[in-house]
């Protein structure tokens, strides 16, 4: 029997990652000496890896079938376990399966099974009934963020899938919430719960801190603590789509350039909202609880409550956004003069205390370039550098974070360069098609 030899000294060294923490260290050896197992730790505490690793060691690297399968409930998760997996180097296939992008593709990644998939409860299930998937060989399931996929409403499709795999004896539970029945369906008696979420704070160097508004109007609170705080990255939560459209536009009118995001928004728009976020074009996004779970955007310093959280689930997820594995972070409360602090947070909290006056954030140095043209054009990063480089005469440092939708892309564009390149190829063609071009809106 020929296991994968990787080495855990080695996976880490490839992560950059020096030590892992008690939670993972914990999840490790349990996950080895139990079938069933569900680890409850808190967002960005580092739960991939703690099931990636011992999942790994069951992989068998002579065996051309899929040995296990990752459940998760969006596609932003899908694609961020496939990144940690294939960073890991073990040699081993993995396939990620998700909508809104053709079937055709993951078609053809499966025609040679991939020892592990992940994906999306819907695209899953999609590929189990046209058989483009050997259910009969996985032994091990995970379910990452199960809690979620409930929340969402994969129950008849997670069941399906379950109900498919007939050879399973490992089942790996994550949740960053404790308050959901596991259902029936899925098998796991006999359940090693690990619990984690008790440390939440102290494990992700996430500092809590309040802010008393003057007013019940927290806008001009919300304006003074963005200059304090600087051009750092900042999650702005509200509770209502209208309330993220108003603080938004409040924001720019007093020269804070900000995006936001909400769920009436078209999938474009949400794509470029968050990318301009991702790239440094903009500093401040301005949300709704939408955006609590499934981003995963580096480095994200500050999470701001505007309006408190409905629930503690709530602010947990909402924090999870920053102070992610190794880094640290702060969440702020703003709280105006009647609000109380919810009880799940330490009244000893420490307040901020505003100085008297701050000046505006620096202006970001990025902005971002809109092409009408993505993957289903057959356009990729490399052809979108070459063509502004040559046609738009950019060098290497003046260009950004670029990302590939179906139909469009995104480049972020050192500010400073983006009229005289919008100048330069503006009748030329990428892919000898004339495309759309123009600073994303």
């Amino acid at each position: 029997m020929s296991t994968n030899k990787v080495s855990t000294d080695n996976i880490l060294s490839r992560l950059n990652i020096k030590a892992l923490n008690e939670m993972q260290q914990a999840s490790i050896a349990t996950i080895a000496d139990h079938n069933n197992v569900l680890l409850l730790s808190a967002t960005g505490s580092g739960k991939t890896l703690a099931f990636l690793l011992p999942l790994v060691k069951t992989l068998r690297a002579d065996k051309p079938t899929s040995q296990a399968i990752i459940i998760v409930p969006s596609r932003e998760l899908a694609l961020q376990i496939e990144m940690v997996f294939k960073s890991m180097g073990t040699g081993l296939k993995i396939t990620c399966c998700y909508g809104g992008h053709k079937r055709e593709t993951e078609e053809n990644n499966l025609l040679q099974p991939p020892a592990l998939l992940v994906g999306t409860p819907g695209r899953l299930a999609d590929h189990i009934r046209r058989g483009n998937i050997t259910v009969d060989t996985i032994e091990t399931l995970v379910l990452d963020e199960f809690d979620k996929s409930l929340e969402l409403g994969f129950l008849e499709e997670m069941s399906f899938i379950i109900g498919s795999l007939k050879s399973l004896n490992k089942r790996i539970l994550t949740s960053a919430t404790e308050a959901v029945e596991i259902p029936s369906f899925i098998g796991a008696d006999d359940l090693v719960k690990l619990d984690f979420l008790g440390d939440k704070d102290s494990d992700t160097g996430l500092a809590i801190k309040t802010l008393l508004s003057d007013g019940k109007d927290k806008l001009e609170t919300l304006f003074r603590l963005i200059c304090t705080l600087g051009n750092r990255s900042t999650i702005v939560f509200c509770n209502h789509r209208e309330s993220v459209e108003r603080t938004s536009a409040f924001l720019k009118d007093k020269d804070i350039v900000n995006v936001f995001y909400h769920g009436a928004m078209e999938q474009q728009e949400r794509d470029a909202a968050l990318c301009k976020f991702r790239n440094g074009t903009s500093n401040v996004l301005v949300t709704t609880d939408l955006a609590a779970r499934g981003l995963d955007i580096a480095n994200i310093r500050y999470i701001i409550h505007y309006h408190l959280p409905g629930s503690e689930d709530i602010f947990t997820h909402r924090n999870g956004r920053t102070a992610r594995m190794e880094a640290s972070g702060t969440a702020i409360l703003i709280l105006s003069p009647e609000e109380k602090l919810p009880d799940y947070i330490d009244p000893s909290t420490e307040q901020i205390e505003l100085p008297a006056s701050a000046p505006l954030p620096d202006k970001p140095q990025w902005s971002t370039l809109f092409i009408a043209a993505g993957k289903k054009d057959k356009v990729n990063k490399i052809d979108i550098v070459g063509f502004l480089s040559n046609k738009g005469l950019l060098k290497k440092e003046d260009i950004g974070l670029i990302e590939v939708k179906d139909f469009f892309s995104f480049v972020a564009i050192k500010k400073i360069k983006m009229n005289e390149t919008l100048r330069l190829i503006k009748e030329q063609k990428i892919k000898n098609k004339k495309v759309k071009m123009a600073v994303a809106k």
